[in-house]
């Protein structure tokens, strides 16, 4: 697909997941390239420098990956009786799923906690992983950010509840599908900066020279329904530390 719209030489590329930005920067390295990523641009390659990017290529990073062992603390601080947890990744997102594996593995290390990496490649495999689930007695599930993830978050929600597996997820939109606990920056905001920036390099400006945009504000958002389903009480520490709470 990359190499299609190199052929149709279109004024610029932009992307929104890592997997299409790796794409699109190996097909051309001239027409200008803009992203939306959730790792760090310099170790995915995208970029030299985030002040100066150097190259065709630009845009925003939402830093998901880098703060995947900040939800498994959250998760630990309202589970703290729970010594089994699980990360749940997509391998074909190479990049995210390589390096979220390392962060929370060495986190969970640290917190002296058992964790368990499983691997969803479609929506086929949800109903193995949870069984997987029950059978390693996991107490706590970390949702990893990726593509697969994200289109398929109504249904994770669900079925996190369902089989009564308290869990957290990157956006917000879990919590408001019925999900548990979500901990991240705001993705449409994300993508608005995305189209701004492309919007800047249509009118002339070098990609080159438009510092990558980092997200700056993370937000707990925790459903206290959900919780009063799976008989859990959340602790006045991440009360007071919520930004919003769904009831």
């Amino acid at each position: 697909m990359a190499a299609d719209l190199v052929k149709r030489h279109v004024a610029v590329i932009a992307t929104g997941t890592t997997p299409a930005a790796l794409a699109a920067q190996a097909a051309t390295t001239t027409i200008p390239i803009v992203f939306e990523v959730g790792s760090d641009p310099v170790l995915l390659g995208l970029v030299a420098n985030l002040n100066r990017p150097g190259g065709n290529i630009t845009g925003v990073t939402n830093l998901v990956v880098e703060i995947t062992p900040k939800r498994l603390e959250l998760l630990h601080e309202l589970l703290p009786t729970v010594k089994v947890m699980a990360l749940l990744l997509d391998p074909a997102d190479r990049a995210l799923a390589q390096t979220q594996t390392r962060e929370v593995l060495s986190a969970a290390k640290n917190r002296g906690l058992e964790l368990h990496v499983l691997n969803v490649r479609s929506d086929a495999d949800y109903d193995a992983v949870f069984a997987d689930l029950k059978r390693l007695r996991v107490g706590g599930l970390v949702i990893g950010a990726g593509s697969l993830f994200l289109r398929g978050l109504n249904k994770l929600a669900a079925l996190t509840v369902r089989h009564a597996v308290p869990a957290i997820y990157v956006y917000r939109d879990f919590c408001v599908a019925g999900g548990l606990m979500s901990y991240g920056s705001d993705i449409l905001d994300s993508y608005r900066f995305a189209g701004v920036y492309t919007g800047r390099v249509l009118k002339g400006e070098n990609p080159a020279e438009l510092p990558v945009v980092q997200a700056t504000k993370f937000e707990l958002v925790i459903n206290l329904k959900t919780a009063k389903t799976l008989g859990l009480t959340i602790p006045n520490t991440l009360i007071g530390r919520a930004d919003e709470l769904i009831e």
